[in-house]
């Protein structure tokens, strides 16, 4: 507890992708109180033309009552 899971596009570079994580993890070690061995993250490369099924459909429309930053487009 927690894992974590950042959709994202693809082409971004394996160091951005690491130094992401690296940040993620630092800021949820430190803002809940957890010990590093506890936190997990997944990055999932998804293609645009494949966000909205996915993506947009089933994590944000589907599961806005979960979200605590709403995206500011629409598919």
């Amino acid at each position: 507890m927690p894992h974590i899971i950042i959709k994202m596009y693809p082409g971004r570079s394996e160091d951005q992708k690491v130094e992401l994580a690296s940040r993620i993890v630092d800021v949820v070690m430190d803002t809940l109180k957890v010990d590093i061995r506890s936190i997990s993250l997944g990055i999932e490369e998804v293609e645009p033309g494949d966000w909205a099924e996915e993506v947009y459909i089933p994590d944000i429309v589907e599961k806005s009552e979960t979200l605590y930053k709403r995206p500011g487009y629409r598919p």
